[in-house]
């Protein structure tokens, strides 16, 4: 957290000036006082989208999987279910459940920023940067340097594109 958006706006040149590029730091503001020219979180970190999508993956996947099964141990008169059936129902259930999660997840804020949120409306600064492991350190010193009241919020584990 930073205290404001000067500051918000000195550690961007910081990180700029050691080679992170834009694209790898966000921040998180009052809504209208973060200016044009400094990159804000989008829409994929302001919601529990990714989170909505993963949950609904699993749980599309498993009820699609026993659907198949179901199906292909009792198919409908007159039918006979292949065991493909069983791999197409779970692929579809997979997919209908991260869309119909991942849509409900679109209304939710994000959960891991909510222990941000009253900072943020009191005029502070939430800095978000993403950088390999190994940078991380460096990093924090960095900013430790320029802002010594600092607070970490910590870091997040390396997410796999797919669950």
């Amino acid at each position: 957290m930073l205290p404001d958006m000067p500051s918000a706006r000195a550690m961007l040149d910081e990180l700029l000036l050691a080679r992170i590029e834009e694209r790898h730091i966000r921040f998180l503001a009052r809504e209208g006082a973060l200016p044009d020219d400094m990159p804000g979180c989008n829409f994929m970190l302001k919601t529990d989208l990714v989170h909505g999508a993963q949950v609904g993956t699993l749980i599309g996947g498993i009820v699609g999987l026993v659907a198949g099964i179901i199906l292909v141990l009792m198919p409908p008169e007159g039918l006979s279910m292949r065991t493909a059936t069983i791999l197409l129902m779970a692929l579809g259930g997979a997919l209908f459940g991260a869309w119909a999660s991942g849509m409900n997840g679109c209304a939710i804020p994000n959960k891991r920023l909510e222990q941000f949120t009253d900072r943020v409306q009191q005029g502070q600064v939430l800095m978000i940067v993403d950088v390999p492991v190994r940078r991380v350190r460096e990093v924090e010193a960095m900013i430790a340097d320029r802002h010594p009241d600092f607070n970490f919020g910590g870091e997040e584990p390396p997410m796999v594109a797919f669950p």
